[in-house]
């Protein structure tokens, strides 16, 4: 019944016995401990700030990815733009060089009329004359053999003649 009851030499010798445990507990293993509980609670805030740092991070990745995405589509943009406008230049440029060159043919064409029709103005003109020679020369010869059968003929050529 010791147990039930314990002695004052019982408790002093545990209360001595714990005393010495407690010193030697914190003499050569409260210190590890805390070290180690320390250490480690250091490596959890490490971790943590690490992964802060690295979610922080992909975040920044994240915006600079959208923004380079943004760039380059309003570069390609830009470019179709500009191939676009090159494309209705050209297209432009072909129009107006193939309206030029048709106007220039039709110049040509009609200097070319104009060149043919001068050239037929001049045959004509010679056959008119070669005409009028061969006419004046009949009416003189007439004329010198009688002179009535010559206005005659002249009356009748210039009824025949048409003037344009």
């Amino acid at each position: 019944m010791e147990l039930v009851n314990p002695g004052f030499g019982l408790v002093f010798w545990t209360a001595i016995t714990f005393l010495i445990l407690l010193f030697i507990l914190r003499k050569f293993a409260w210190k590890p401990i805390l070290g180690a509980v320390s250490d480690r609670e250091e490596g959890i805030k490490d971790a943590l700030a690490s992964a802060e740092k690295a979610r922080q991070e992909m975040e920044n990745l994240t915006a600079d990815n959208e923004r380079i995405l943004q760039e380059a589509r309003a570069e390609r943009e830009a470019m179709l733009k500009d191939a676009r406008d090159m494309k209705n230049k050209m297209i432009s440029d072909a129009k107006e060089e193939a309206q030029a060159q048709a106007s220039k043919m039709i110049e040509q064409a009609q200097a070319a009329i104009e060149s043919e029709k001068k050239a037929a103005m001049a045959e004509l003109k010679s056959h008119v004359a070669g005409l009028s020679i061969d006419i004046a020369e009949k009416v003189v010869r007439d004329e010198l053999s009688n002179k009535d059968k010559q206005l005659k003929l002249v009356e009748g050529m210039l009824g025949e003649a048409t003037l344009n």
